[in-house]
C-alpha cells in the first residue's frame, strides 16, 4: 500500500496573500507578509518532522462510530497544539471560536459518517484535533497532516476562519484525501486535491444546513471577508472566476474551462487556481441530478476517492474517467452517468 503523505494545505492560496503583500495599504501588506511568513515556517517545520504515531482510535466499527474532538487554544502563539480547552462531550465554552471549531469538526464527521458510513476522515475513527487563535493577525487556516489550525483573521481582509463551516470541512477533507487517493499536491493532481476539499467542504455546509442543490450558494468561504471587501467568498464552484473583484484583493483568477487552464510555477503549479475546472464539473453534475448534492453526485465522487483506482499523479481526464466508471458501477446506464459525462464535457475535460 502506498504510504499516506501528509500535505500542508492552506485555505487562502499563496497567490492571493502575495497580491495583498504588495498592497499600497501598509497595514494590509504587513499582515499579509506576516501570514506568508507564518505559513512558510509551519510548512518547513512540518516537512522536517518525522511522521507521528497515529493517535489512539476507536475500533472503526460503523455502529459505534462517533467523533473524538479536541480543541486547543494557541493564545496568539504558534506552538501546536496549544492549551486544551474543550474535548468530546464537554459543554460549550465562553469562546465562540472554540465552539465553532468544535461544531465544524462535528459537522464534517457527520457528513462522512451519516451519508457515506465512514468513521472519521481516515475511516478508522481518527480523532479530530483543532487549534484556534493561532499567531497574531494570522489570515489563514490549514491542515498540516495531523490537525486543523485556525487564525483569527487580520482584521483588514479576513475575519475569524472558524466562521464558515465549509472552510473547516475543506481543510479536514485534505485529511480524507491523504488517507484515500493520496493525491500529490502539484499540478493537476494538486488541483484535484484542492477541488475534492472544496467539494466535500461545500457538502458539509449543504448537509448541515439541509440545502438542496438549488438552495446552496456553492461558495467556499462565504462570510470570511471583511465587510469592506468587494467579494462574496474565496471561490465559487458554480462560476469560477467570479468570487471576488476588489481593488485590494485583486480579481478571482480561477478558470472554468480547460481552454483557460493556467500554467504557472507558483502555488504548486496553480493548485488553488485550476481547481475551478473540476469544481465546476461537480457543480454541473450535481445540478443536473438535482435534489441533495451529497446523495448521488457526492456518492460518485466519494466512490472515486475510496475506490483504489486513482494514483497520486492522477490528472483531470483520469479523474473524470473514474467518475464515469463509478457512476456506472453504482447506478448503471441512467441519469447519473449522463450527468457526469455532460458535466466534464462542459468544462472541456475528456472522459475516455
Amino acid at each position: 500500500m502506498t504510504p499516506h503523505t501528509p500535505v500542508f494545505c492552506t485555505i487562502v492560496p499563496p497567490h492571493l496573500l502575495e497580491h495583498l503583500a504588495r498592497s499600497s495599504d501598509a497595514a494590509v501588506a504587513a499582515k499579509a507578509r506576516r501570514t506568508l511568513a507564518a505559513d512558510a515556517a509551519a510548512r518547513t517545520f512540518r516537512a522536517r518532522q518525522q511522521p507521528s504515531p497515529a493517535p489512539a482510535r476507536g475500533d472503526g466499527g460503523a455502529a459505534e462510530a462517533r467523533p473524538h474532538r479536541t480543541i486547543h487554544d494557541c493564545g496568539g502563539g504558534t506552538d501546536l497544539p496549544g492549551r486544551q480547552v474543550r474535548e468530546e462531550g464537554q459543554a460549550a465554552t465562553g469562546d465562540a471560536t472554540v465552539n465553532r471549531a468544535y461544531a465544524g469538526l462535528g459537522a464534517t464527521f457527520e457528513l462522512f459518517h451519516g451519508v457515506y458510513g465512514r468513521n472519521s476522515i481516515d475511516g478508522a475513527g481518527l480523532p479530530l484535533i483543532a487549534s484556534v487563535h493561532y499567531d497574531r493577525d494570522y489570515g489563514n487556516a490549514f491542515w498540516n497532516g495531523e490537525q486543523m489550525v485556525f487564525g483569527d483573521g487580520d482584521g483588514e481582509i479576513f475575519l475569524d476562519f472558524t466562521l464558515p463551516v465549509d472552510v473547516i470541512g475543506h481543510e479536514l477533507a485534505h485529511g480524507f484525501t491523504q488517507y484515500t487517493a493520496n493525491l500529490e499536491y502539484f499540478g493537476q493532481s494538486g488541483a484535484l486535491n484542492e477541488s475534492v476539499s472544496d467539494v466535500f467542504g461545500s457538502l458539509v455546509k449543504q448537509y448541515t444546513l439541509g440545502q438542496s442543490v438549488e438552495q446552496a450558494d456553492w461558495l467556499i468561504g462565504e462570510g470570511l471577508f471583511h465587510p469592506n471587501v468587494e467579494g462574496k467568498a474565496l471561490r465559487s464552484m458554480k462560476a469560477p472566476g467570479t468570487a471576488y473583484d476588489d481593488d485590494v484583493l485583486g480579481k478571482d483568477p480561477q478558470p472554468a474551462h480547460m481552454d483557460d487552464y493556467v500554467r504557472t510555477s507558483r502555488d504548486n503549479g496553480g493548485v488553488h487556481i485550476n481547481s475551478g475546472i473540476p469544481n465546476r464539473a461537480f457543480h454541473l453534475a450535481a445540478t443536473e441530478l438535482g435534489g441533495n448534492a451529497w446523495e448521488r453526485a457526492g456518492q460518485i465522487w466519494y466512490d472515486v476517492m475510496t475506490g483504489g483506482t486513482l494514483t497520486p499523479e492522477t490528472r483531470f481526464a483520469e479523474f473524470a474517467a473514474a467518475t464515469v466508471a463509478a457512476a456506472k458501477a453504482r447506478y448503471g446506464d441512467g441519469a447519473e452517468i449522463q450527468a457526469v459525462l455532460k458535466a466534464w464535457s462542459a468544462v472541456g475535460v475528456p472522459t475516455d
